[in-house]
């Protein structure tokens, strides 16, 4: 792992654990980072389900997986996240990635918000099959706050261990709040 940012910790997770022909979810696609990184690794055979509740947002994916001539293997919804398991059958994806606050370089006053994120949780947890994964990127701090980081932390640390393996970590000695990566494992 050369880089040792968010979203190139969470990516390498992401890459060691999606094969092709697997169906994952970007419950949360912003500017399609995750979506085209999900898009790659499904492959042909595969399938990737990303929503957002801002136009810009899938705007913004579209444009981004267009440019980098990602495979034709995904659906772009502008919904939220809560309604992922509308589109999904229970048990059936193998990764689910989460990034909690707001677009970078998008309207700060829309992000996401402790109640509804932990409803999408409980979804996804159902949507997973067994050794699937979620892949959470928690920002606090600024704009965010830290009302969503704490009650998702509250949250993850009740999950019943002998179904969920939780691994939280942190940038321990960055300045300003800086976002903390979590793996949670269905066994």
């Amino acid at each position: 792992m050369m880089n040792y940012q968010i979203t190139q910790w969470c990516a390498h997770f992401i890459s060691e654990h999606v094969k092709e022909g697997e169906l994952c979810i970007d419950a949360t696609m912003g500017n399609g980072n995750d979506t085209l990184l999900l898009s790659r690794l499904c492959g042909e055979k595969g399938h990737v389900l990303a929503f957002d509740i801002q136009e810009m947002a899938l705007a913004n994916t579209r444009e981004r997986l267009e440019k980098e001539n990602a495979p034709h293997n995904y659906e772009l919804f502008l919904d939220s996240h809560v309604n992922m398991g509308k589109y999904a059958e229970p048990v059936s994806v193998s990764c689910i990635v989460f990034n909690f606050g707001y677009l970078p370089k998008g309207d700060h006053t829309l992000a996401t918000r402790a109640e509804s994120s932990i409803q999408a949780l409980t979804v996804s947890l159902s949507l997973l099959k067994k050794g699937g994964i979620l892949m959470l990127c928690i920002y606090s701090g600024g704009d965010s706050g830290f009302e969503e980081r704490d009650a998702l932390l509250k949250w993850l640390k009740v999950l019943d261990s002998r179904k969920f393996l939780v691994i939280k970590t942190e940038y321990y000695n960055r300045p300003n709040h800086p976002p903390m990566p979590v793996l949670v494992v269905k066994l």
